[in-house]
């Protein structure tokens, strides 16, 4: 008997929503992360966040992992302009602080920069991860906005050999994809997916395939990109 279901490795947890709807298509979904993140709050950052969120702020998110370490430090609503990239980022802030404060959103961190940059900020705080890309904080600068930046966590690879061989792996960062290539190989016959392109210019130094981009961020999307390629009935 042919055996024509689908696999594929996803290097960050997507959900049991979207694993079962994959499977009504006919495609398996594996979950095995090769980073994991840990916050780097200590003392004296987290007696400076507690002031922060006392002040009339502009700032800006480029991860949930930014908004949950600080996230749990709110207390009580705060007057925090918040700038944020779309889809799960943007969710877990109106979570944490409320619609009201986002006061602006973009699907990568190059626009979200633009979009800071229309609205006349002058300042800005940035919450970020140790190993975040340059792109926002270099443009806002060139801008004459002045940013100050705050590390809440760090990022860690887990690299892990793999045992089984996958028709499509999903990457949404370029940790991960680093992580992924540090300990292992594709074949020719492997699609990668990624996220967006920061991570699709990642994944291209260790491959020559054409990447598939999604142009939407969020976990949802990139899985329902990969059901789309490989479905032969319509995605509900």
């Amino acid at each position: 008997m042919v055996n024509n279901k689908i696999y594929i490795l996803s290097t960050r947890p997507v959900g049991e929503t979207a694993k079962a709807k994959a499977l009504q298509h006919d495609i398996i979904i594996d979950e095995k992360s090769f980073i994991e993140t840990r916050e780097t709050i200590d003392t004296s950052k987290a007696k400076k966040i507690k002031e922060l969120l006392q002040q009339n702020l502009s700032v800006v998110f480029t991860s949930m992992n930014a908004v949950e370490a600080v996230g749990k430090m709110v207390s009580e609503k705060n007057t925090w302009k918040i700038f944020c990239i779309g889809n799960t980022t943007r969710k877990l802030v109106k979570e944490i602080f409320g619609e009201k404060n986002i006061a602006g959103t973009a699907d990568n961190a190059s626009a979200l920069a633009d979009t800071i940059i229309k609205n006349s900020i002058k300042n800005i705080v940035f919450f970020s991860g140790d190993q975040r890309r340059d792109e926002l904080p270099e443009k806002l600068k060139r801008n004459h906005i002045k940013v100050e930046e705050i590390v809440v966590y760090k990022t860690i690879e887990t690299p892990e050999l793999l045992s089984k061989s996958y028709d499509a792996i999903l990457f949404f960062s370029p940790s991960a994809v680093q992580s992924f290539f540090s300990k292992n190989t594709i074949s020719e016959g492997t699609q990668i997916f990624a996220i967006g392109a920061t991570t699709a210019d990642a994944a291209k130094s260790f491959s020559n395939k054409l990447i598939i981009v999604a142009e939407k961020p969020g976990k949802e999307n990139l899985v329902n990109l990969a059901i789309k390629h490989y479905s032969k009935s319509p995605i509900l």
